[in-house]
């Protein structure tokens, strides 16, 4: 069974559409800043920006970002048909921005002692793919 086959009924998984251009930029090695500012609402560049702030010991950045990042893939995998629940694939790629910036948002809530963000963010993370998690390092 896969993450696309709901045999409880449940809602399908969401796909966001592809971004080539935005995710090549980042593969290739521009700054995600750089990345972020020609396209504001690619949610990986953010995720970029706010683990590269982690690994600065900049929780309050990484939080922003990774806020920002987000609520930008919230926008998306509304517009992609999610209705607030329901499987978001870490197998499917243009969908990792996002689960990288909830993943992202909970290190950094629990850098600046948020525990009920982090541990609404890792359920979150958790609900929309069980693979996610480990995949992100939070498992």
């Amino acid at each position: 069974m896969t993450l696309q086959e709901n045999l409880f009924g449940g809602p399908p998984a969401t796909q966001l559409p592809d971004r080539p251009e935005p995710q090549s930029a980042l593969e290739s090695g521009t700054e995600p800043a750089k990345v972020v500012t020609r396209w504001p609402d690619f949610s990986e560049g953010w995720a970029a920006l706010a683990e590269l702030a982690l690994t600065e010991n900049n929780a309050v950045a990484a939080y922003a970002y990774a806020r920002t990042g987000y609520h930008r893939g919230l926008d998306q995998l509304r517009r992609a048909g999610w209705k607030g629940h329901g499987p978001i694939p870490w197998s499917h790629r243009p969908n990792r921005g996002f689960l990288r910036a909830l993943a992202a948002l909970a290190r950094a809530a629990q850098g600046i002692g948020e525990t009920e963000e982090y541990n609404r963010c890792t359920q979150f993370l958790t609900d929309s793919d069980p693979e996610a998690p480990a995949q992100l390092g939070l498992a």
